[in-house]
């Protein structure tokens, strides 16, 4: 009797769900929405993937691959464990949507009624963001083969021409040739009368022939040119475009007269090119409650205690640790490692022994280096440790030699082990003061 109740109410769960699922799908009414809510941010002309899902015509062509890479989970990129923290631009589809694609692409990739289309999504031109402010940033050549096909980091400084106080809600840094930038960071300065505008600086290291540093002439990391000025407050990365802070309800508040200083990396990729960066803001007409504040660290970085061995598949690296000095909420974290990257672990540690995994990204993918925004309340006393795991082995394909040692360094083919982090906190709060233990950078 119990069988036959439960054979009816699965016949019953299934025939509830055949009569949920439309008879016939189309792209106007069923696949636009799940489009403009999860894939136009990069599939438009002008941003990062290859084709436009904006109309029909642009996106049919496309209707098995998208299949197949939804189904794959492979798009859109979203690499965070799903059963561990909360996150707020969580880009995963849902299954139902999953559905939707594979049976819209299995019959036909119907148009349907141009009627039932949900209104177009206004998308700024060119950018993320709709700047209220754009810089003019600095004018790169990046040759086609370098030696050792090394673009050293380089250091810009270009005035902001801010006259008074500015409260930036979001910003975005924009290259021209986002194929050759490898990241591009900001951070802003006050001005010195020594400083010279958009005058490149970068310190030549002493580099096999493989292009890899040194570590028995000099630190593999490090002694950047820039007179020590911030550098890591917002970055271009691959994936990560823009941070928009009006989602926390935040802003950073910029000094009059502040200067903005770039920090540019490219990797050559043979053909010969030359980059224009522009950096756009939007600003907040009155000042917010909260202050959005930019932080990051490291594990070491020194050669005795970092570097990963030949044929290594699964290297553990020293954790990242710092300890907060106040009360903050963690809203943002993002990992940042390079082609041998493999895993990356936020963990807090609270001042009662507890400790909470609110991170998890079991495959990290150097070529989608995603954030990742939450809510977590953090009481002072509290310690972020972060682990991270590296692949040096012939398993790895994106690994470019699995015999030799890695070291921590700045190049695509070094290693780094560099989690971002971010944290709101009232609008009176000290930047510097938010950390007990060092920290590569603050950014207000």
């Amino acid at each position: 009797m119990i069988g036959k109740v439960l054979v009816g109410i699965a016949l019953g769960s299934i025939a509830a769900l055949a009569a949920d699922a439309p008879s016939t799908v189309t792209f106007h009414k069923d696949i636009e929405p799940i489009l403009q809510a999860n894939c136009q941010s990069c599939h438009r002309p002008g941003q990062i993937a290859p084709m436009s899902f904006l109309t029909y015509q642009t996106a049919r062509p496309w209707a098995k691959a998208m299949k197949a890479a939804t189904l794959a989970r492979k798009m859109p990129p979203w690499f965070a464990d799903p059963g561990i923290g909360h996150f707020t631009n969580d880009r995963s589809l849902k299954q139902v949507d999953v559905e939707l694609i594979a049976k819209w692409a299995d019959t036909g990739a119907a148009e349907g009624d141009i009627k039932d289309a949900p209104a177009p999504k206004q998308w700024p031109e060119g950018w993320q963001i709709q700047p209220d402010i754009i810089l003019d940033g600095p004018v790169t050549d990046v040759p086609a083969h370098p030696k050792n096909n090394v673009v050293e980091w380089m250091s810009v400084t270009i005035p902001t021409n801010f006259t008074k106080d500015t409260w930036i809600t979001s910003v975005q840094i924009k290259p021209e040739h986002p194929e050759v930038a490898h990241h591009i960071c900001s951070g802003f300065n006050p001005h010195t009368p020594d400083v010279k505008y958009y005058d490149a600086t970068w310190i030549d290291k002493p580099r096999d022939e493989d292009g890899a540093a040194l570590p028995d002439k000099g630190p593999t990391f490090g002694n950047r040119a820039g007179n020590g000025r911030s550098m890591a407050e917002d970055c271009y990365l691959p994936g990560m475009p823009a941070a928009d802070y009006r989602a926390f309800g935040a802003a950073k508040l910029v000094p009059a007269g502040s200067d903005l200083t770039l920090n540019l990396h490219y990797t050559p990729n043979g053909t010969a090119v030359t980059d224009h960066v522009k950096i756009g803001f939007t600003v907040a007409k009155e000042a917010p409650e909260r202050r959005y504040v930019s932080l990051s660290s490291s594990a070491p970085t020194d050669p005795k205690r970092f570097a990963i061995p030949p044929n290594t598949a699964d290297w553990q690296s020293p954790p990242a640790v710092v300890t907060f000095a106040r009360d903050v909420e963690l809203v943002f974290m993002m990992p940042h490692m390079h082609v041998r990257g493999k895993d990356m672990t936020y963990t807090l540690e609270y001042p009662d022994g507890r400790k909470e995994v609110v991170l998890n990204v079991p495959h990290y993918d150097f070529n989608w280096q995603l954030g990742y925004d939450t809510s977590i309340k953090i009481p002072k006393g509290t310690k972020l440790h972060v682990d991270a795991h590296f692949d040096n082995s012939v398993n790895n394909k994106f690994n470019p030699n699995p015999n030799k040692t890695v070291y921590y360094g700045e190049m695509t083919w070094e290693e780094m082990m560099f989690p971002f982090f971010g944290v709101v906190v009232d609008k009176d709060a000290d930047p510097k003061k938010i950390l007990t233990t060092r920290v590569v950078s603050a950014g207000a």
